[in-house]
């Protein structure tokens, strides 16, 4: 399939064109197959967003050998360890910031 995407920069008020091709064994459903696509580019943007934010990732400098894809996967692993600890209600910034200083809620983290 084909999708013909367009993209707005707010920021410097341009409009970006682009042309994405998939392969697909579903039907060729219009509508359904843009909904799982769109639905696909929200839970990545949304990882990478919060990644970013919570983590600094696009600030990382790590480069030697695996050390990037190593940490990646860690974050990732937090990620998911802090989204489901749900008795403090802060976001994923403020549960890291309360891990590092409380040790008790670290080991709360990581079940211990």
């Amino acid at each position: 399939m084909r999708i013909e995407a367009e993209r707005f920069h707010k920021a410097t008020g341009k409009t970006e064109r682009e042309t994405r091709y998939y392969i697909s064994s579903l039907a060729p459903d219009v509508p359904r197959l843009n909904q799982l696509v769109r639905q696909h580019w929200g839970i990545e943007n949304k990882l990478h967003w919060v990644l970013d934010v919570a983590f600094g990732e696009d600030q990382s400098r790590k480069r030697a050998g695996n050390a990037a894809q190593n940490f990646s996967l860690l974050n990732r692993i937090v990620l998911n360890l802090l989204k489901q600890e749900t008795t403090l209600k802060r976001g994923i910034k403020g549960k890291r910031l309360k891990a590092a200083w409380d040790p008790a809620y670290l080991l709360k983290l990581l079940g211990i």
